[in-house]
């Protein structure tokens, strides 16, 4: 095992070996029986969106992509809680996922941690970063564990990381504004990872961010107005619905800047439907 970023392996280890406690200075013979479990967990294999589908994506505002979701029956895809570090942000990719879990005694816990956190899954999933990945760390909206700093912001994002979705705290905030990395988080924190009640736990895995469920492959729409969860088997679903929906606005504006009715042209009636469907008939001869 080595204390390298470049880790070759993805082996785990066994909580009963000693990475839970390091640290504490617990006395062995205090009753702790150290449970048998090999850290970090790894999810199944999952599949990316390819790059066609998240530039086709990448043309859809949150909103846009909220709303459609809601026509289409996914009442929840807001990530409620993370904010741009930075206004005018904007990232659409695959999920890469992360999961931090609450520390135990007999599992992860201690005041050197920080030492022992390059052997979980925040060091392993930064190994399988592909390019385009936004990571999505579930963390619980808790105020005090800064998920992620600065070296390993610049890590993510050399190995061509787009962004990241914490719902959580990170630290270091004004060096990763600096590169320039499109990161929404709840907020920051001196704290290291594991330096309160959270540890880096797995990757690879389903997540909850913000009350929203967020499977490995799914894809992220983020910008101002906070991330999207797209299922990336709907992803195409959401592309044409909004391309529809982002058209009859156009000609909405056009209309309410002409002095109708916005009653009549937001949203569009059965008539005016009509009227829009000649509109884009028209537009589209004349290209």
């Amino acid at each position: 095992m080595t204390d390298s970023l470049t880790t070759p392996g993805l082996d785990g280890l066994s909580a009963a070996s000693g990475l839970a406690g390091l640290g504490t200075g617990l006395d062995p013979a205090a009753g702790l029986v150290r449970p048998d479990v090999s850290l970090p967990v790894r999810g199944l294999a999952f599949e990316r969106a390819d790059a066609a589908a998240v530039e086709r994506l990448g043309q859809v505002s949150s909103a846009t992509a909220c709303a459609k979701l809601h026509g289409l029956g996914i009442r929840h895809s807001f990530v409620e809680g993370p904010r741009p570090l930075k206004p005018g942000y904007q990232v659409v990719g695959s999920a890469l996922t992360l999961q931090f879990m609450p520390q135990r005694e007999d599992l992860a816990a201690g005041d050197e941690q920080e030492y022992v956190e390059r052997h979980t899954a925040l060091w392993h999933v930064l190994e399988t970063v592909q390019p385009g990945d936004v990571l999505v760390i579930q963390a619980y909206g808790s105020r005090f564990s800064g998920c992620v700093g600065d070296i390993l912001a610049r890590y993510f994002q050399r190995k061509g990381g787009a962004g990241m979705v914490v719902d959580g705290r990170i630290r270091d905030s004004g060096k990763i504004r600096d590169l320039g990395l499109p990161v929404w988080s709840t907020g920051v924190t001196p704290h290291y990872a594991s330096q309160s009640e959270l540890f880096p736990w797995a990757f690879d895995v389903p997540v909850a961010v913000g009350g929203v469920l967020c499977m490995p492959g799914d894809l992220v729409v983020a910008d101002d107005d906070g991330p999207v969860i797209v299922p990336r088997a709907m992803a195409d679903q959401v592309v044409a619905s909004a391309q529809d929906h982002e058209e009859w606005e156009g000609f909405s504006r056009q209309r309410l800047d002409e002095g109708a009715r916005l009653s009549d042209y937001y949203p569009l009636t059965p008539d005016t439907r009509g009227e829009f469907e000649a509109w884009r008939s028209a537009q589209g001869s004349a290209l």
